[in-house]
């Protein structure tokens, strides 16, 4: 970054304000909005995030920024009537880092700074008291010899352990004057030993490289993890605070604490925080001693006490919000040494946003910004009681990847068979495999969670359990499973079929044994069967009825459901969707119907295969009757059959050797040779680029045909039954509107046909997924022929990227992932820059050519919540998700409606 001759890289705390998180980062901000209120600061000035970046990109600090320093801490000086390292009385300063965003602990902080040989005999005259100054300097020399001048930190550790040993006692505090001068002569030994020079005697050095530490430290192992971690942007930089020293150690008169105007375990009203007598802050972080409740201030300091209580709310009513402090108290003066915006509980978060309205300090657009779909989906899962998980009452396995959240208990299986089985006599199961498959299905709906050895958060097993609102731990790779001896191994610990396990899909741990669960209210809200108004309603609950009341009224995205089942759709209504955005066909012939498909596709002549969709043809209009029934008078998007035929097909292998045997034995085998020649001559190497989607129906005569019929036949029966079916038509993986217009003059036809035979008219929209990149590029031109567009996000971003999802994220999403290639896996959220500049150019190309083109998204990413605004953004009319994901997507497009508004007052 270039250095502007004019640029001001050093603000005193009488100069900042709040809004300037982005150059004073989010401490000096709020010091100096503190400050600007009148409250207790101790003074001080804040170095820019933009004198960080110069440092940065050139390896030397602004030209400027050393005469701005110093003109500052003259300032300082003057006002607080001392010099910085004063000899008889010492002006002492903290250099701390402040980013724009929160990285507790992940960069580096010096205090004490100023102190020296000279200067620590001054602070014990002036503080009165030889223990505590040598202690400080102590601390100075430990702190700056391993932050500042990269010393080994376990070596200042090993000599005070020493000192503590030589002496006979187990604390510092016990080290007496004596004890801390020779530990003093110690860390010097050490700092010269382990760098080749003295530790730094002049107090503008010691302030000066403290700076450079902290710049350093923001490129740090741990702070460039932290940011991969947050999906905070590494360009950032960060700011460093410079202030001056107030000390809570000086006395009974002194001590440090934390507050926080609300609980932030649960957002309710009242004093909350720990408070520490003669101590400093670090003594509370090491737990030396215990903190005594905040309260108990008010018997140990009543002066300070109530003016504490005075600036939490005067900090609360400003900041609109729940606000974490930190203070030091001085002798009897109180000192305020950092504020924010404190980080909450997901039940306090939606507590706290509604009781701020009902103060009148936040509106309700401003209440949703409170909120996060990620919050209310934590509150939506039913959780282990952690102190029963860790108590030692069960044995932690393992972890994997936290695919589904939740918390499941029952007995381990390791096959759907099995896990259908024990189900249906009343056992709760938990469904373990190397990775699942769609003929797992039944499985694991039967399972209480699931348990795999492979894949990540978008394979099958975690993709499903998500929309089933299923507890799904992925990717534990510690486990052998050994599905042949129904058993899996982790570490030497054997787990049989029948032993009950516990799996924590919010951390992705794994225990032996039954961990206790404590139920969700709010899916019992969602559900129907608890009323926000009841007098037995949890508070919680009252609270997340009027958030998501408010996002109701403020949203324009609709949400509909993914769902391919009636069962799945009356939920996904209860739950608040407002219509099918995706009913995946292909799931309706699963289990006994397969069979029915294989004769479908081995059919040698015109009769045969009429035959088999003459069978297969009532079981779909039955399927749609019982959808349109459950979804009356909302639209209802069916994709026609989409998979790679091969899915239908046994395996390959198994039919080899079934064959195999079969000749070696000379036993008849015509039908399973047949099968297998048909394997053969429809196996391909990339399936999922093959013959499927709307290439299937252009290619097996009748196919498609059947399943607009059995959908037209349903809608016309749902309207003779007085009901309001409103069917959709979607045919997948256009590539070219030609493909289309085939499929689309066929359906018409069909319908036709139906009306001229029933009587009844049939308004069934036909439209298109746009899953290609060449069906992206050419929207303009498949508009003509398509009345709606369903972005299908998931092959979208399979084929922008290249990538075959299934084997990437086993292979290398990791190492792309800890080097920052990805912040996020482009299958959870959006990539707005490449799969995003698709979908924004095929929304515009297609509303040119058709104004009232519906457009819609019904991949994974429908339902994530950073992928809704975008959708917000672009201009989709509706996204759809899972059943269990609709509320996620409901708040998350208020947010966003209340976002683009422009609201959030902190």
């Amino acid at each position: 970054m270039s250095e502007n001759k004019d640029q001001k890289f050093v603000y005193d705390f009488t100069e900042g304000n709040k809004d300037l998180k982005d150059l004073l980062g989010g401490k000096g901000a709020n010091l100096a909005e503190m400050t600007n209120l009148g409250l207790p600061v101790p003074p001080g000035f804040t170095i820019t995030t933009e004198a960080c970046k110069v440092y940065l990109d050139s390896g030397d600090e602004p030209a400027a920024l050393r005469d701005e320093v110093s003109a500052h801490l003259d300032a300082l000086e003057q006002r607080m009537g001392k010099k910085l390292g004063q000899a008889d009385n010492p002006l002492l300063v903290s250099v701390r880092s402040g980013a724009k965003f929160s990285m507790p602990g992940m960069m580096d902080t010096v205090l004490n700074i100023g102190l020296s040989d000279r200067s620590v005999e001054g602070l014990a005259k002036q503080a009165g008291d030889e223990r505590f100054a040598w202690d400080s300097y102590r601390r100075l020399i430990q702190m700056f010899g391993k932050t500042v001048l990269g010393v080994d930190g376990e070596l200042f550790e090993d000599a005070l352990e020493a000192a503590k040993e030589a002496k006979k006692v187990t604390v510092d505090t016990d080290l007496d004057a004596g004890d801390l001068k020779k530990l003093v002569k110690q860390f010097k030994k050490i700092v010269k030993t382990e760098t080749g020079r003295d530790f730094p005697q002049d107090p503008r050095e010691q302030m000066d490289l403290a700076i450079r530490a902290v710049f350093d430290s923001w490129n740090g192992d741990r702070a460039k993890l932290y940011r991969r971690q947050e999906r905070i942007p590494g360009d950032l930089g960060t700011a460093v605070n410079v202030c001056s020293m107030v000390f809570g150690n000086l006395g009974p008169d002194s001590g440090t604490g934390v507050a926080f105007t609300r609980d932030p375990a649960s957002g309710h009203q009242g004093v909350y925080g720990d408070y520490l007598q003669n101590a400093q802050g670090e003594d509370v972080v090491a737990g030396i001693r215990n903190t005594v409740p905040l309260a108990e201030l008010e018997t140990i300091d009543k002066k300070s006490y109530d003016q504490l209580m005075q600036i939490m709310e005067t900090l609360e009513t400003h900041y609109k919000d729940l606000c974490d402090i930190e203070f030091t108290i001085e002798r009897g003066q109180l000192w305020m040494l950092q504020t924010r915006v404190g980080k909450r509980t997901a039940g306090a978060a939606f507590r706290i946003a509604t009781q701020l309205v009902d103060q009148g300090l936040i509106d309700e657009a401003e209440a949703l910004q409170r909120v996060t779909g990620a919050q209310l989906a934590q509150l939506m899962f039913p959780r282990f009681d952690e102190a029963a998980a860790e108590g030692g009452k069960v044995r932690r396995l393992g972890r994997g990847i936290a695919a589904s959240p939740g918390a499941a208990v029952g007995k381990a299986v390791f096959d759907s068979y099995t896990a259908v089985k024990w189900s249906r006599s009343g056992e709760k199961v938990i469904l373990i495999r190397r990775e699942t498959n769609p003929d797992d299905l039944d499985g694991m709906i039967a399972a209480e969670g699931i348990l795999t050895s492979r894949g990540g958060k978008t394979s099958h097993a975690a993709v499903v359990a998500r929309g089933m609102g299923k507890t799904c731990v992925c990717g534990a790779e510690e486990l052998e499973v050994d599905t042949k001896r129904r058993r899996m191994t982790v570490n030497g610990t054997v787990v049989e079929e029948g032993d009950v396990v516990s799996i924590d899909g919010s951390t992705g741990k794994v225990y032996l044994g039954e961990v206790p669960v404590v139920p969700s209210p709010v899916v019992e809200y969602f559900e129907g069967r608890m009323h926000a108004g009841a007098d037995d309603a949890d508070e919680l609950v009252a609270a997340v009825h009027r958030i998501m009341a408010y996002a109701d009224r403020m949203r324009r995205l609709r949400v509909r459901a993914n769902a391919d089942n009636a069962e799945d759709a009356m939920r996904a209504r209860r739950f608040g969707a407002q219509g099918i955005g995706l009913c995946r066909t292909e799931h309706m012939f699963l289990g006994e119907r397969r069979e029915m498909v294989e004769k479908l596709i081995l059919a040698d002549t015109e009769d045969e295969r009429e035959d088999a969709l003459k069978v297969l043809l009532p079981l779909q209009k039955k399927d749609f009757v019982e959808l349109f029934e459950a979804m009356d008078g909302l639209p209802v998007t069916v994709r026609l059959l989409d998979p790679p035929l091969h899915e239908f097909l046994p395996d390959i292998t198994d039919l080899s050797v079934r064959v195999a045997l079969a000749e070696s034995r000379k036993e008849p085998h015509e039908n399973d040779l047949r099968l297998l020649q048909a394997v053969h001559r429809l196996h391909e190497q990339n399936p999922m680029l093959g013959l499927r989607g709307v290439r299937l129906g252009l290619v097996i005569p009748g196919l498609f045909t059947m399943q607009v019929r059995a959908i037209a036949e349903a809608a016309a029966e749902r309207k003779n039954a007085k009901g309001d079916p409103r069917a959709e038509i979607m045919i997948p993986l256009v590539g070219t509107v030609q493909e289309l217009e085939i499929v689309r003059d066929e359906a018409e036809q069909v319908i036709a046909e139906v009306e001229a035979r029933t009587g009844v008219e049939l308004k069934l929209a036909l439209g298109t997924m746009i899953e290609l990149p060449r069906a992206a590029l050419t929207a303009g031109q498949i508009a003509e022929a398509a009345e709606f567009f369903s972005f299908g996000t998931n092959d979208l971003t399979q084929t922008v990227w290249g990538f075959s999802r299934d084997d990437v994220e086993a292979s290398f999403f990791t190492a792309y992932l800890e080097k920052g290639i990805f912040g996020v896996s482009p299958f959870e959220t959006i990539d707005k820059d490449g799969v995003g500049s698709l979908v924004r150019s095929a929304v515009e190309a297609g509303r040119a050519t058709r104004p009232d083109l519906k457009l819609g998204v019904c991949g994974e990413h429908g339902g994530d919540p950073e992928s809704v605004h975008f959708f917000h953004e672009v201009g989709l009319d509706y996204v759809s998700c899972s059943p269990f994901r609709i509320p996620v997507a409901r708040l998350e497009a208020g947010r966003a409606a209340a976002q683009s508004s422009g609201s959030d007052s902190r």
